[in-house]
């Protein structure tokens, strides 16, 4: 764990060093209100006329009211790599990205975990098939309700109670030391006065935006990063606030910026990844799934990593490869082989030309096209006759 602050503070130290070597007349510290299109007035009164902006305020832990109830045992992310021992007990609610991570973490560590979720949403998956197969492999591990009934949570002393609701509509209390919220983030847009501007807002107060250009409507003002609650992940911040610096910069010639194939990993084990096209994102009956498991796929056997599934899209008419939802090893290498070959718009007849080394893991992805050419075939063959 010492080790761990180490490389946070170290990394953490990268972004802090470069915001202190701007020039102090190049900058001003404070909290930053917008009091209309062309101001901003920071905490003193200090009032700053622009030209144009960019809003990169990032974002913040989103905590369900309902779990107030833990009172001081609430803790988030951020504050477990303050720990310096381990509890012996936690309650994690969200199975997601951070929850999986710290989740499986603690309790390979040692600590009781019981994870909760809703809806049965496990990691960032949309396929039911690939989404089941998560939910059994982690419910295998440690404890996992991931449509959860919760009736209370109270901190009692210093630990905290919570009631579950059974499927045998029977109730039973569990008792835990903590209980970590990784239900989400929220986009830290609040008290940054956008009701003063001319901006149109979503629902969350974010607002209207477009994600190839980066600016807000037709102003002059532009969002990048978590704050845009496009996709909240570091390399598509670094991407958007590139594109947003820059159009910032040359305004009023905007420009459409460089974005790449959607690209997610979950660093659990096994690991998880979605790139391209979700399975929520296709029109039902326009492709067709080719599947690959992972349990009696050679180099995954002989590393004793073999629990997985994969599951990739292929356009119906086309054999365009569109996307793909994955459990398994060496997923966060899969997915960066198929986000190559998404954006560069191969097809899965393309995809299979390319090599495939012996044995890898990589080999569960060419049973996967393989699949998806079958089906393909048997799909062209059933319309040709129609066609003729």
């Amino acid at each position: 764990m010492a080790r761990v602050k180490r490389e946070r503070d170290r990394f953490v130290g990268f972004v802090l060093a470069g915001v202190d070597n701007i020039p102090s007349a190049d900058k001003l510290r404070g909290h930053a209100r917008f009091a209309d299109d062309c101001t901003l007035v920071v905490d003193s009164g200090v009032r700053v006329r622009f030209e144009r902006a960019v809003i990169a305020t990032g974002s913040s832990p989103a905590i369900p009211p309902f779990l107030r109830g833990a009172g001081e045992r609430l803790v988030v992310n951020d504050d477990i790599f303050d720990w310096d021992t381990l509890p012996g007990s936690v309650a994690v609610f969200g199975p997601g990205v951070i929850g999986l991570e710290l989740g499986q973490a603690l309790h390979r560590l040692g600590v009781r975990v019981h994870m909760f979720g809703k809806d049965r949403l496990v990691g960032p998956f949309t396929d039911s098939a690939i989404r089941e197969y998560a939910e059994r492999t982690f419910a295998s591990e440690f404890a996992l309700d991931a449509d959860a009934k919760i009736r209370r949570i109270e901190k009692v002393g210093d630990a905290v109670e919570l009631d579950q609701l059974g499927s045998d509509g029977e109730t039973r209390t569990i008792t835990v030391d903590y209980v970590i919220a990784a239900t989400g983030r929220s986009p830290n847009v609040r008290n940054l006065g956008l009701e003063h501007t001319s901006l149109k807002l979503d629902a969350r107060g974010v607002p209207l935006f477009d994600r190839e250009t980066m600016r807000c409507g037709e102003s002059h003002i532009f969002i990048a990063g978590d704050a845009n609650n496009d996709l909240p992940l570091l390399h598509e911040a670094a991407d958007e606030g590139r594109i947003a610096g820059e159009n910032a910069a040359a305004y009023p010639c905007v420009r459409p910026g460089l974005r790449r194939t959607p690209l997610a990993a979950v660093f659990s084990d096994p690991q998880l990844a979605v790139v391209g096209s979700r399975f929520a994102d296709l029109q039902r009956d326009e492709f067709v799934i080719g599947e690959a498991s992972f349990e009696d796929q050679g180099r995954s056997r002989v590393m004793l990593r073999n629990r997985g599934l994969l599951h990739v899209y292929a356009d119906m008419y086309s054999g365009a490869f569109l996307g793909a939802e994955m459990i398994g090893p060496d997923a966060e290498h899969i997915a960066h082989l198929l986000a190559w070959a998404h954006q560069a718009g191969m097809t899965v007849e393309g995809m299979l030309e390319m090599p495939f080394y012996h044995p890898v893991v990589e080999e569960g992805l060419r049973t996967a096209l393989r699949d998806a050419k079958a089906k393909l075939d048997h799909a062209r063959s059933e319309r040709e006759p129609l066609a003729a």
